[in-house]
C-alpha cells in the first residue's frame, strides 16, 4: 500500500469514526452546536454525522478521493465554530479539561493539511 492510499485509508476510517459518534452518542455534540444555527442542535449533530459518512465514502473510493478529500477539508473548517464554542464553554473547567478542549483547536489546521494532501493524491 502506498503512503497516499494509506493517508487515504486513514482518512476515511477517522471520518467514519467520527460520523457513527454521532448518532451513538450525540449529546456531547448538541452541546457543541453554535446558538446561532437555526432549528434544533440534534438535527445539526445528525447533519453533520452524514457529512462526515458521506465525506468518508467518497475518501475511501480512489474515484471518488479527490472530492471527497476536498469536501472532508471544508468540513474540518466548518466546524471549527463548534470548537471554539466548546472551548469558550469549558473555560471554567478543570486544567487538564481546560487544556485538551484548547489544544483541539490548532489541531484543525493538521487535519486540513490532510485532507488536502490526500486530495492532491501525494
Amino acid at each position: 500500500m502506498t503512503e497516499s492510499s494509506r493517508a487515504a485509508r486513514n482518512l476515511a476510517v477517522l471520518m467514519a469514526s467520527a460520523g457513527v459518534t454521532h448518532f451513538v452518542l450525540p449529546k456531547p455534540y448538541d452541546a457543541i452546536v453554535p446558538e446561532q444555527l437555526p432549528g434544533k442542535a440534534r438535527t445539526w449533530t445528525y447533519l453533520s454525522g452524514v457529512a462526515e459518512l458521506a465525506c468518508a465514502a467518497l475518501v475511501a473510493n480512489p474515484k471518488t478521493r479527490r472530492k471527497g478529500a476536498l469536501a472532508t477539508a471544508a468540513l474540518f473548517v466548518a466546524v471549527f465554530p463548534a470548537n471554539v464554542k466548546m472551548a469558550r464553554d469549558w473555560r471554567d473547567k478543570p486544567l487538564p479539561l481546560k487544556a485538551g478542549v484548547y489544544a483541539r483547536l490548532p489541531v484543525q489546521v493538521p487535519l486540513v493539511a490532510w485532507a488536502l494532501k490526500v486530495a492532491s493524491g501525494r
